[in-house]
């Protein structure tokens, strides 16, 4: 019964399958939201900034007020791959048939577990957010190549530059060994060129395909088609300029050992496979003779300075923190702070962020196009993060490739999904995560929740440390806050609304809940509030409500 309630009420215009969801609505502009503020909008940013909002998360921001709490979380670090990224080994390092040196050594687990181990404990929860939503703009997958790292080093120039300059990333991802791999640009050679780096580069990296407006809208020609940002000869002429590189090697290797390729640290010069002609691209000319280094430098500067990249960027990184759905004027008002951060730098992130989880439209959302529908992996962080959780970070990196999310494994350069997703049964309303929540992995995500609450004791199998794996300690479920509420059901459910709900529940819901826990009963006081607390969390981590950040 309380599953039905709660099942009831979706949220809205966040997610589900159906048609009921209205068109949007030309909504005004909402005020200002107070220095301090209430707890349900400390949820909300905590929804949109971290892995999942907890008690002490949202009664930081409540005492330090929106800015406050972004100022500290501006200078808070924590998070980190570069140990990971320095240790490097040889091809042919592993024995054969050595499964456990393969999965060190040149798979995504150890850094997929170092992500997973930091979003749920490590204090620069805003920083890990962004270099996420950048990770999913900039992509390079294990599915292809299969190095631990260069998936570290490729993932630390999203932590270290979360709050740097955009053209700072795209510089560091475009010499980046890994992605030199994945794109084709490593041992790119004149005369004949791959252009997959180019397409990409300006495709999904920088301006996009068409030219658009600051807010975000399509440009139009005078018979009223889109106007392309680029043409087929100028991703020819940025391949050229791309030519010349290839991978350093482990260990000072011959550029000639196969075996030695270091995907994390960047491609050095290869001179003979340079194309020193001229190049003319984006309204750009590099002269004949310009040096490879200057050359890559115009074509990075082309794509970050083009028109196009300010909207493009903002849009989404709003997309993966708040909303799919923002309207122009939110697009352009952070294309703007990317422009020109007030103080004549364009590309500077942390101003970028700082007006998208500032802005009126993020802080006091309006009318059924607010919010987003969660995406597997932060469904399943959230949830860990409101039971409490110690966790290695192996268990996550299990459990998001059986619910279609495998983080730095995306089927292709496109990520998991695209962000202009259409919601089902909707003609005007986007939801990119909907791509990933099928019946099938909806299913094997209520089977998560199931499996983490009701039967998600600490002696759990699959929380058990791995031993084929250094310095790993496992996972464990931390029930002695819940045990601590003893009788109180309703404290549980106050706890529940507010984290997992912002306070959205009525009164026939946490009714609804309240009878689902009190059917559990046990003779000992610690473990009945134990189990009453797990079946109260099975029950809300299955609604669609939870789903829905609002």
């Amino acid at each position: 019964m309380a599953l039905a309630m709660l099942a009831g009420c979706d949220g809205g215009g966040g997610g589900g399958s159906g048609g009921g969801v209205a068109s949007p609505v030309s909504l005004p502009t909402p005020a200002p939201s107070p220095a301090i503020p209430a707890r349900d909008d400390a949820v909300r940013l905590a929804q949109q900034a971290s892995f999942g909002p907890t008690m002490a998360l949202v009664e930081r921001i409540r005492s330090l007020g929106v800015n406050g709490w972004l100022d500290e979380q501006f200078a808070a670090t924590g998070s980190t791959y570069a140990d990971l990224a320095t240790n490097e080994v040889r091809r042919d390092s592993c024995a054969s048939g050595d499964s456990a040196c393969s999965m060190r050594n040149f798979s995504r687990t150890p850094v997929a577990m170092r992500f997973y181990a930091d979003a749920i404990s490590a204090p620069d929860q805003l920083r890990q957010r962004v270099a996420f939503a950048l990770g999913q703009r900039i992509v390079a997958s294990e599915a292809e190549v299969r190095s631990t790292a260069g998936i570290a080093a490729l993932h630390q120039i999203f932590l270290a530059n979360a709050f740097g300059n955009y053209r700072d990333i795209l510089l560091a991802v475009t010499m980046n060994g890994y992605m030199g791999d994945y794109l084709d640009m490593a041992d790119s050679r004149k005369g004949t060129p791959s252009e997959n780096y180019a397409r990409e580069l300006l495709q999904l990296f920088a301006m996009g395909p068409e030219r658009l407006a600051m807010d975000g809208t399509p440009e139009r020609d005078a018979s009223g088609g889109t106007i392309p940002n680029y043409t087929a000869d100028d991703i020819r002429e940025v391949a050229r300029a791309l030519t010349g590189w290839t991978y350093a090697r482990v260990g000072g290797a011959a550029t000639s050992d196969g075996q030695a390729i270091s995907y994390a640290q960047p491609m050095i010069p290869s001179p003979t496979r340079y194309d020193s002609a001229e190049k003319r691209f984006l309204g750009v000319t590099v002269p004949a003779g310009a040096s490879q280094q200057a050359s890559v430098a115009a074509v990075v500067d082309a794509a970050f300075n083009h028109p196009s990249t300010a909207p493009s960027v903002a849009r989404h990184l709003i997309a993966h923190l708040v909303t799919p759905n923002p309207s122009p004027a939110y697009i352009g008002r952070v294309a703007a702070a990317f422009a020109n951060n007030g103080s004549g730098v364009r590309g500077d992130l942390k101003a970028v962020v700082r007006a998208i989880l500032t802005d009126a439209e993020a802080r006091a959302p309006q009318g059924n196009v607010a919010g987003k529908l969660k995406e597997p992996v932060l469904a399943m962080t959230s949830l860990a993060r409101v039971i409490g959780f110690t966790t290695d970070g192996y268990v996550f990196q299990v459990r998001d490739a059986i619910i279609a999310q495998p983080v730095m494994r995306a089927p292709s350069v496109f990520n998991f999904y695209p962000v202009d997703f259409p919601l089902p049964g909707n003609a005007s309303l986007r939801s990119p995560a909907s791509k990933l929540l099928t019946s099938n992995t909806v299913m094997r995500l209520h089977n998560l929740v199931y499996e983490w609450t009701v039967t998600g004791d600490a002696t759990r199998g699959e929380f058990a440390a791995v031993t084929t794996l250094p310095s790993t300690s496992g996972s464990a479920p931390l029930w002695g806050d819940w045990e601590a509420f003893g009788d109180d059901v309703d404290a549980m459910i106050a706890r529940i609304d507010l984290l997992m709900f912002a306070n959205g529940l009525s009164k026939a819901q946490r009714d609804a809940l309240k009878a689902a826990a009190m059917a559990v009963t046990n003779a000992d006081p610690k473990l009945q509030a134990r189990k009453r607390a797990q079946m109260l969390l099975y029950v809300a981590g299955t609604s669609p409500m939870f789903l829905v950040d609002r």
